[in-house]
């Protein structure tokens, strides 16, 4: 139910607690599983390409389920939204842990030039279903950056996301750790799929007892309907729109003020990092012979990395430096990161890493904030959720076309993603030059 009362815009960490601690523990929850995912898949059959195809599985569906989530939030509230895409993210692990249950019998084998040698076992099946039903009320991230939207004051903006940005690489460092401990058990990959299964179900709790919700004087109006004026038809006077009652639709948002650009730049992040995502586990398991501790370490320097850069480094640096400089500046510095992995050495992966963690750190959250101050108080939502579904959109080509393209030409797929990241440079450099700084006078 909506408070009688808005909450009061977060100045300090305490009031953001709450949405902070629901962020860090589903992160936790997924980057448990993360690091042995690849290996799972192979061990049921499928191959890299297999498992870039899965990846795409939860974009995909939360192409489907993001924005009608997003609109829903902007309707009904927050809260209630999120505890549904929580409860979604619950049932999927306890599907994903049904799967180990099952005999690994074959159902289709493949042997293709284009696609490779895999086989489609019972338990890879149940994997697919499990983070489709995820992908489908996956739209969890989209409404906590709402939520954090609707409490965030303009001179704290690019802060808060960098703490919420905080928060998320907080999980992707305690999870491959959590993995590696609870996966060299006798129990192998199944306990930490219970510990995720434990994880999501507390923070179904967090957000049932521990979260107030932030939208207040909700309609029951449809969202399409404009204004009052369409009640009363024949009345002439000019009427007051009502609250709850903005026209949601993907048109109208395009009609914003450099909204198409922004999106633009959403897509192209998204796709350039999902050609990385898919590609590099590959590529350290068979091009750079790491172990799963190997990589597991690896993505957790690099989340501990994006932690120190989004936090204290992010907010000293927002403050005197415009929006535009470190959107496109952190930009040009991950797509270097990116190109520099064409170099195989041990050495040279941490220093990509080091520079894809600095120019991340330094661009996301800052495009997130002004994603969310350009979207207007009453449409964060339904934005944000059109932002999440074409986020989707892009990471479903890159997961399978990077798949695809790392096995024709193996590591020269991370020089995609410099040149993707670079043209989300180029138009980014057209945005509105605004700096946190200038809110705070």
């Amino acid at each position: 139910m909506a408070q009688d009362h808005a909450p009061a815009p977060a100045t300090g960490l305490m009031p953001l607690l709450p949405i902070l601690s629901i962020n860090f523990v589903g992160t936790l929850g997924f980057s448990i599983v993360l690091p042995f995912l690849v290996f799972l898949v192979a061990d049921w059959g499928g191959n890299a390409i297999v498992f870039g195809i899965l990846a795409s599985t939860y974009s995909a569906f939360q192409l489907i389920g993001a924005p009608i989530l997003g609109r829903w939030s902007d309707r009904f509230g927050r809260r209630r939204v999120l505890l549904l895409s929580q409860i979604g993210t619950l049932v999927s692990w306890i599907i994903f842990l049904a799967a180990f249950l099952l005999p690994a019998d074959t159902l289709l084998s493949v042997d293709s030039a284009l696609l490779g040698q895999f086989t489609l076992t019972l338990p890879l099946l149940v994997l697919f279903i499990a983070r489709a039903t995820d992908g489908l009320t996956g739209g969890n991230v989209s409404v906590a950056n709402a939520y954090l939207a609707d409490i965030t004051d303009e001179s704290h903006r690019t802060e808060n996301f960098g703490r919420m940005a905080v928060s998320t690489n907080a999980g992707f460092i305690l999870g491959p750790a959590l993995a590696g401990l609870l996966g060299a058990t006798v129990y192998g990959a199944v306990l930490p799929v219970i510990a995720a299964l434990v994880i999501s179900a507390v923070a179904t709790l967090m957000i049932q007892f521990g979260l107030r919700e932030s939208r207040v004087n909700l309609l029951d109006a449809k969202p399409g309907m404009q204004n009052a004026c369409k009640v009363f038809g024949q009345e002439t006077k000019e009427c007051y729109q009502l609250k709850g009652c903005d026209d949601t639709s993907s048109a109208s948002i395009l009609k914003l003020p450099h909204m198409p650009a922004l999106l633009a730049v959403n897509f192209l992040v998204m796709l350039g990092f999902s050609f990385f995502y898919v590609a590099f586990p590959t590529h350290a398991a068979l091009g750079l012979n790491w172990s799963v501790t190997d990589a597991g370490t690896f993505f957790a320097v690099l989340s501990l990395l994006m932690v120190v850069v989004q936090g204290p480094i992010l907010a000293r640096l927002a403050a005197v430096v415009p929006e535009t400089v470190l959107v496109v500046g952190g930009c040009i510095i991950l797509a270097a990161g990116f190109a520099l992995l064409l170099n195989g050495d041990t050495a040279f992966v941490y220093a990509a890493g080091g520079l894809i963690a600095l120019g991340n750190g330094l661009m996301w959250p800052t495009f997130m904030a002004m994603l969310s101050r350009l979207s207007g108080e009453r449409l964060q939502g339904a934005v944000q959720g059109l932002a999440s579904s074409m986020g989707a959109a892009a990471s479903i080509a890159g997961l399978i076309a990077g798949g695809l393209i790392y096995t024709w030409v193996g590591p020269w797929v991370f020089v995609l993603s410099a040149l993707t990241i670079a043209a989300a440079a180029a138009l980014a450099s057209a945005f509105p030059g605004s700096a946190s700084a200038s809110a705070q006078h």
